[in-house]
């Protein structure tokens, strides 16, 4: 153990640093938390993350880029540099980077409060349970709030199996719910879930996008005696590369659980709060789902808050007895992340930000689309709809140098050396126009480079 003198004084130049504007850090400063920033990672954090990262490349002058600042559209390196976030941190950031609006709202609440005493009853939280009702599809009405996507996949797993007495699940390959145990064991990818096998051992795997895949599972099931208790879905599948469903997809797995009687969760973490193009994913097809989960922009981008709503029916008596049988997450639903989410709600409605999706989705999508078509050699394939959108190449290796040169040209994607076949393309809603054409140009550059560096 470190001594107790040395630990403070060396928390103490931190918090100043924290306390102190990018501007104001000496450059010695700054090169020295680089330097501690890599020398901790390696020693504190994970080995492997560096080499996970395109932030620490030779794309930087100072070998790696730290985080420091961010606003609007764009995120700000400690020495400066200034990225277009088209990563959007997978969709948390639809409302932008420390949207004013949220901001203020969240300042205020901390001026009175932040967590709840666990005992008396914080209003905050009744209040935006009440707001998600409101802007959720049909009769969605209970509200659990979580503080991470995969412990609102958990509950939501519980959930089913309370409501209906069913032990099996159906759930897709290519499927991402997040990677707690329960979270992984619904995931469609080898590569998380391999290393963990046995896990919960009820789950079949189909086809994504193949309705009838679903019904002969569940029948197959319930023909030997096995009760199935729900069917959990993306209503676009995110972490696989933006995969969207044939036309009719969801409303077919909806009258496929409503005729043998197995819950129907969808998993809206990333797809819903506006991303899309529509409020919730759902909508698009006019379906509701016996449970919901949503998180990622739902906090604003400001705080974490995740969590589920679900039909009245799926509130049992047993849980009516025993609220906390779900789940009792101390940090859940707190008044500091409540305030944040109701701001979010009320930001995106008067903005119509589903709409605004909508529209620069279309934008941005074209222009990669006359990418494609310019560098068939390079791009397989654009996909997606709303802010939601994919360019898959034809190698792994081919995303990566492409999604490197768009990281040395300032635009933050979501290509790493693990797997970058597909990179996703999520800005925020309040990118401006100049912003997207400036993305374009700048991928239309990487892609020339990419196309020459590969010898396409």
């Amino acid at each position: 153990m470190a001594q107790k003198e040395q630990v403070i004084k060396d928390l103490d130049k931190i918090i100043s640093l924290i306390r102190t504007d990018s501007d104001q850090i000496s450059a010695d400063d700054k090169k020295k938390m680089v330097d501690d920033t890599l020398h901790y990672f390696d020693n504190y954090v994970s080995p492997g993350w560096l080499k996970y990262r395109k932030s620490v490349s030779s794309d930087s002058e100072n070998g790696a880029v730290l985080e420091w600042k961010d606003e609007g559209a764009y995120c700000y390196g400690l020495n400066g540099e200034k990225f277009i976030d088209c990563l959007g941190g997978f969709g948390i950031y639809t409302c932008g980077h420390r949207n004013p609006e949220i901001l203020d709202v969240v300042k205020a609440q901390l001026d009175h409060q932040a967590l709840h005493s666990q005992e008396l009853l914080d209003p905050l939280r009744g209040y935006l349970a009440k707001a998600v009702a409101d802007i959720t599809p049909g009769d969605l009405q209970y509200c659990f709030f979580t503080n991470g996507g995969a412990e609102a996949v958990e509950m939501s797993l519980k959930l089913a199996r309370i409501a209906t007495g069913g032990r099996w699940y159906i759930s897709t390959v290519g499927a991402f719910h997040g990677k707690s145990m329960g979270a992984i064991s619904m995931g469609g990818k080898s590569t998380y879930r391999t290393p963990y096998i046995p896990m919960v051992q009820q789950v079949q795997h189909v086809q994504y996008g193949v309705a009838e895949d679903i019904r002969k599972a569940i029948e197959n099931l319930q023909a030997v005696g096995e009760k199935v208790a729900g069917v959990i879905l993306e209503p676009i599948q995110g972490e696989a590369g933006v995969i969207i469903p044939p036309e009719g997809y969801l409303t077919e797995v909806r009258k496929i659980c409503d005729e043998t009687g197995v819950a129907l969760i969808f998993d809206e973490i990333q797809t819903g709060m506006g991303r899309t193009g529509t409020m919730w994913r759902c909508e698009a097809e006019g379906v509701t789902p016996d449970i919901m989960t949503f998180g990622k922009a739902f906090g604003g981008g400001i705080m974490p808050i995740t969590g589920i709503i679900c039909k009245p029916k799926m509130w049992t008596q047993e849980l009516i007895d025993n609220p906390w049988l779900l789940g009792s997450p101390t940090f859940g639903g707190n008044p500091v992340c409540c305030s944040a989410a109701l701001a979010t709600i009320k930001y995106m409605l008067e903005n119509d930000i589903p709409g605004v999706c909508k529209k620069k989705g279309e934008f941005l999508k074209a222009g990669l689309e006359k990418l494609a078509a310019k560098y068939p050699e390079v791009i397989s394939e654009v996909r997606g709809t709303g802010l939601m959108l994919a360019v898959e190449f034809h190698t792994s290796d081919i995303g990566y140098e492409c999604a490197k040169g768009l990281f040395a040209r300032r635009v933050m994607t979501a290509g790493t050396l693990v797997n970058a076949k597909t990179i996703r393309f999520e800005p925020t809603a309040v990118i401006s126009q100049q912003d997207m054409e400036d993305v374009l140009t700048r991928m239309d550059e990487s892609l020339a480079d990419t196309k020459k560096a590969m010898n396409l």
